[in-house]
């Protein structure tokens, strides 16, 4: 089994989304001790913004590009190529402002290319990676699990469908900023969920 752990908070250390991956992480190896695992941290490895360079460099011709346009998809590609090698995906989720975190958004933008990782079809899209489980770890100052504010959730199910990632297995650890009480029970949801996971 290989592993591809994704830390998607803005901060380098100490970030509870983080912590959350790890723990799922550790929980995966005690279930499969020959696992390998590979850590991209997008804090200290950003991926690249998608702007308008990059959507010129992915839509030109592989033989029409310049090489700073080759450059630039290269840098897609790789990532892509780690997603592809692995078979487990497990995502650390911060919540800013009730979405994602920029450094996430960069990298899936990246990530889920047409002709790449999904293709459209005449029966609608379909998604290129197969045979993947996904776990997202999210962590969240409040409690949004289940209610409208939770755009996260939504989201990242609806994007790893699309490209193929259909076993999914979400973790919370929510009220993190209400008190170390309720950080605590949190923490104790987390590993529930998790055990729940692993167990399905």
């Amino acid at each position: 089994m290989k592993i591809l752990q994704v830390n998607a908070s803005a901060r380098a250390t100490d970030a509870n989304s983080t912590r959350v991956a790890n723990r799922i992480v550790e929980r995966l190896l005690e279930n499969h001790p020959d696992a390998t695992v590979q850590v991209l941290d997008l804090a200290t490895h950003p991926a690249p913004a998608l702007d308008n360079e990059a959507i010129t460099a992915l839509f030109t011709p592989t033989e029409q590009r310049n090489a700073q346009q080759a450059a630039r998809v290269e840098q897609s590609m790789a990532l892509v190529q780690t997603l592809q090698d692995a078979d487990v995906l497990v995502l650390g989720v911060p919540m800013y402002n009730f979405g994602i975190s920029g450094q996430l958004k960069n990298w899936i933008d990246n990530v889920v290319l047409n002709g790449v990782t999904f293709r459209y079809t005449d029966q609608g899209p379909q998604g290129l990676l197969k045979d993947k489980q996904a776990y997202i770890g999210f962590a969240r100052g409040g409690i949004y699990r289940g209610t409208e504010a939770d755009s996260q959730t939504p989201y990242l199910k609806t994007l790893l469908k699309f490209i193929g990632i259909t076993d999914q297995h979400f973790i919370y650890a929510e009220g993190l900023n209400m008190g170390e009480q309720a950080a605590q029970t949190g923490f104790t949801q987390a590993e529930h969920d998790l055990a729940q996971a692993l167990n399905a």
